[in-house]
C-alpha cells in the first residue's frame, strides 16, 4: 500500500440511495423495439440526492437508476400510466399527443417510488437492490400520496435454481451401469 498521511484526509461517508419517493428527471431512453420496450435511466432530480447516479457513474463507472416501460399489446395500459404521470409531471408534455418518438422524453420529469427487493448474487450470497415499483406524479411525491412496498424477500428455489451450485444436474445413483445405452 502507499504511504499515505492519514491525518490530512477527511473521513467521507457513502449516502445510499433507500426505499422511498422520488423526484426524478429522465437522462436517457433506450428503444428495444424487438423486444417492445423502453430502458429509461433517471437521476433524482431534487433533494439532498440530487445527481445521485451521474455522481456514482462519475466515480464508479456504473449507472445504478434504470427501469423498463413495455410496450407490447399487453402492456399499452400500463405505457399509458407512465405517459400520464409523465403529462402531470411536466406542464409541456401530452400523453395523448406522443408521437413515439422516445428520445422526446429526455430530461421530464416523473415521480419513482423505489422499493427493495433480495436476489440471489454470483456468489450464491443473497443481496438487496432497488427497483421502481410505481410511477407516479412529480406532486404525488412531493406531497408524500404514495406506499413504499415491503422488502420483496428472495423466495429461492426457483426454476433457474434446480441444478446443484456447480451447475450440474445430481447424479441418479439408482440406476446401474449395464442400464446405461453407451
Amino acid at each position: 500500500m502507499k504511504n499515505v498521511n492519514w491525518g490530512s484526509v477527511e473521513e467521507s461517508n457513502f449516502e445510499r440511495v433507500v426505499p422511498g419517493g422520488y423526484i426524478c428527471i429522465i437522462s436517457s431512453v433506450m428503444d428495444e423495439e424487438v423486444k417492445e420496450y423502453l430502458k429509461i435511466e433517471y437521476d433524482i432530480a431534487e433533494g439532498p440526492l440530487k445527481d445521485y447516479y451521474k455522481n456514482l457513474y462519475a466515480s464508479k463507472a456504473f449507472w445504478g437508476g434504470s427501469f423498463i416501460r413495455s410496450y407490447k399489446e399487453a402492456a399499452l395500459g400500463f405505457f399509458k400510466s407512465f405517459l400520464v404521470a409523465l403529462e402531470k409531471s411536466n406542464g409541456n408534455f401530452r400523453a395523448d399527443a406522443f408521437n413515439n418518438e422516445p428520445q422526446k422524453l429526455k430530461r421530464l420529469l416523473i415521480g419513482l417510488v423505489l422499493g427493495e427487493e433480495e436476489y440471489k448474487a454470483n456468489d450464491g450470497s443473497i443481496k438487496k437492490r432497488l427497483y421502481v415499483a410505481e410511477v407516479r406524479s412529480v406532486d404525488s411525491i412531493r406531497k408524500g400520496d404514495y406506499k413504499v412496498p415491503e422488502l420483496k424477500k428472495y423466495q429461492g428455489n426457483t426454476k433457474n435454481e434446480t441444478a446443484s451450485s456447480s451447475g450440474f444436474h445430481p447424479i441418479d445413483e439408482s440406476v446401474e451401469d449395464e442400464e446405461l445405452p453407451f
